[in-house]
């Protein structure tokens, strides 16, 4: 009975002179979802709404899925047309809608009148009282609830007149692209797909670079990585993921630097590549799945050793945040399965049994200076050696 779904957004309502540039935003970013979805769709924008129409047959189960991820969307609305024929035809036409979208009578209701286009003969009172009068009388086992009603009936009176009273929750956020871009650290683990998404609600494209170490990290590890780049992507449009052989690096400072300091200076150096890459791709900041006290390279001290090597910001959302949080929301996108798979990467393979959770800078630093016949020459290596995959 569908053709239509009107959306609905948050945020982007209150940007003023600007809202049209990220409206536009947003129609692009369904144009996009829409691909992926069986049948014809046409996206327009009129009057501060967003419209998708389905002109011919679609799947009505996936195109409501694909919606849902995309950010900006903060609901869904099926909605249908009824041609302005008079009154009387739109007291049938709400009849006939209570009657195929709600088998059970048994429930209240209220009627939500908008009335856009002014020269509508009633105005949204006298159209709230008219509607509701005709439904009491078609289905005299429905009720008014004018505070909390089972059915909000909501009748849009514009170019068409619209029905609708099912709003589908969306992801809400701000449409990918609005935000500028950030470089995304992507390991096999929960904590990372799951920072990234959480930075692409904001309306920023990502990148994201994986730090792979054949061959004590396989290939499965990669895919994996590769696997969980999608599921995001799925969500942020395409990414472009940069696997970067970080194994001679490792060894270098294995061989060079204490065991228990290993986590930080590599990490260290991940952020000094993943920061270089960033700067050659137009990202204005990296983005990390840290939680403070997760583990040991996530204490205050660890992440202001990390810090210390980056000029560009490091964003971390979810800084605050316990694991279960953080499981609870790679669960709802997805990622949670794929996460736990058991394939290394090479921050596992090469922790300390005790690893420093304060690090001191000065300590840090002097033991850097190890690595430096080499550690330059070994990092414009595996910056060179950069395999580009690109994720859809």
């Amino acid at each position: 009975m569908y053709k239509s779904f009107l959306i609905k957004y948050a945020e982007i309502g209150v940007k003023g002179k600007n809202r049209y540039l990220f409206e536009e935003a947003l129609v692009k970013q369904i144009k996009y979802a829409l691909k992926k979805t069986e049948g014809e769709f046409a996206v327009r924008r009129t009057d501060g709404r967003i419209y998708v129409d389905a002109p011919a047959e679609f799947d009505y189960d996936e195109t409501v899925e694909n919606l849902q991820k995309v950010f900006g969307i903060s609901g869904i609305c099926p909605v249908v047309h009824v041609e302005d024929e008079g009154f009387e035809k739109l007291g049938e036409a709400v009849v006939r809608y209570i009657d195929d979208v709600y088998p059970d009578k048994h429930k209240t209701f209220k009627v939500a009148a908008r009335r856009a286009r002014k020269n509508y003969p009633l105005n949204s009172m006298e159209i709230n009282t008219e509607l509701g009068g005709i439904l009491l009388d078609a289905y005299p086992e429905m009720h008014v609830d004018v505070h909390k009603p089972d059915i909000l009936l909501n009748v849009e009176i514009r170019d068409k007149i619209y029905l609708y009273s099912e709003i589908i929750p969306g992801p809400g956020g701000m449409p990918v692209g609005t935000g500028g871009k950030a470089m995304l650290l992507l390991s096999g683990g929960i904590d990372s797909p799951v920072a990234g998404w959480m930075i692409a609600k904001r309306g920023v494209k990502i990148d994201a670079v994986y730090f792979h170490a054949p061959p004590y990290t396989s290939e499965r590890a990669k895919q994996k990585v590769v696997d969980l780049a999608k599921k995001v992507a799925a969500y942020t449009g395409p990414i472009y993921l940069h696997v970067i052989n970080f194994t001679d690096i490792q060894l270098y400072i294995y061989d060079k630097c204490p065991h228990d300091e290993l986590t930080i200076i590599m990490r260290r150096y991940m952020m000094r590549i993943a920061e270089h890459i960033a700067g050659q791709t137009d990202c204005l900041g990296l983005i990390t799945g840290e939680s403070i006290g997760q583990v040991a390279s996530q204490t205050m001290h660890s992440l202001a050793a990390t810090n210390e090597v980056c000029t560009m910001p490091v964003y971390r959302p979810l800084i605050g945040f316990d694991k279960m949080e953080i499981v609870e929301v790679s669960e709802k996108i997805d990622t949670y399965e794929t996460s736990i798979l058991p394939y290394e990467d090479c921050c596992t393979i090469f922790v300390a049994k005790h690893p420093v959770t304060k690090p001191n800078l000065n300590i840090i630093r002097k033991h850097e200076q190890n690595l430096q016949e080499k550690i330059g020459e070994l990092v414009e290596k595996a910056i060179a050696e950069d395999e580009l995959i690109v994720v859809r």
